[in-house]
């Protein structure tokens, strides 16, 4: 489970999240909703531990990421906006070094490994170095390695950006089988309609603060439009406006 309570940041001059809260719980699809400069991606990066909120408290399964960031990163898998890989190691390469990183026994990681490359499709790359890899395939290695050690949280920052059709079926397959398994997903996305199919809450953020929350049903309610892309620009001009 991950917990948000009020967070905060500024960039000098910039608030960029002024208050945000919410929960993503077990066994459920969160999505983060909302424009470019929102405050989606910092707010996944102060849950991955890279920023420190200026207020608020961010947890993950009960752990507060600010006074125990080991532990909570321990239980979390995270596939960030910037997807860095090594061009000389092959894609089972990668995915061993993380599995060592978070210390996964060695009788574990090759099974998992086998496991993730058949679940991604992986085998025809999966002793390639990535030097030359495409989005599509860099994308699967990055997934990959986020989960090696088999993490009940796991983020997602704008995960089939830039995808091939084929590669963010997969993507999105993917996700709705971490579901399957229980697993707490926490998304960012501008796709609406990714939103509405994999989403079992949505969370909108707009000028830092989040402007609703809810399934797709209350949200589109909210709004009083039956058309979720409606619904969000209609909830997140009330927010412009009153802004100016």
């Amino acid at each position: 489970m991950i917990e948000v309570s009020s967070l905060q940041k500024s960039f000098d001059e910039v608030e960029a999240l002024k208050d945000v809260s919410f929960e993503a719980n077990n066994g459920r699809i969160t999505g983060l909703l909302g424009p470019n400069g929102a405050g989606k991606s910092t707010t996944l990066r102060i849950l991955y531990g890279l920023l420190k909120p200026d207020a608020g408290v961010a947890r993950i399964d009960g752990i507060d990421i600010l006074n125990q960031p080991r532990e909570a990163q321990r239980k979390i898998g995270v596939l960030p906006d910037s997807q860095s890989l090594y061009d000389r190691l092959t894609a089972r390469e990668h995915v061993h070094y993380f599995g060592r990183m978070h210390r996964v026994d060695e009788g574990v990681l090759e099974t998992r490994t086998e496991e993730l490359l058949k679940l991604l499709d992986m085998g025809s790359i999966a002793d390639r170095r990535v030097e030359g890899f495409s989005q599509g395939e860099r994308t699967k290695v990055c997934l990959a390695r986020s989960l090696i050690h088999d993490p009940p949280n796991v983020l997602l920052d704008e995960p089939t950006n830039g995808l091939d059709v084929m590669t963010a079926r997969a993507v999105r397959e993917m996700i709705q089988e971490l579901k399957r398994r229980g697993i707490t997903v926490l998304f960012s996305s501008h796709i609406m309609h990714e939103v509405s199919r994999l989403c079992d809450y949505i969370v909108i953020i707009s000028e830092g603060t989040v402007v609703a929350s809810g399934t797709t049903d209350e949200i589109r309610a909210e709004a009083q439009d039956d058309n979720l892309e409606e619904a969000f620009i209609k909830l997140v001009e009330r927010v412009v406006e009153g802004a100016n």
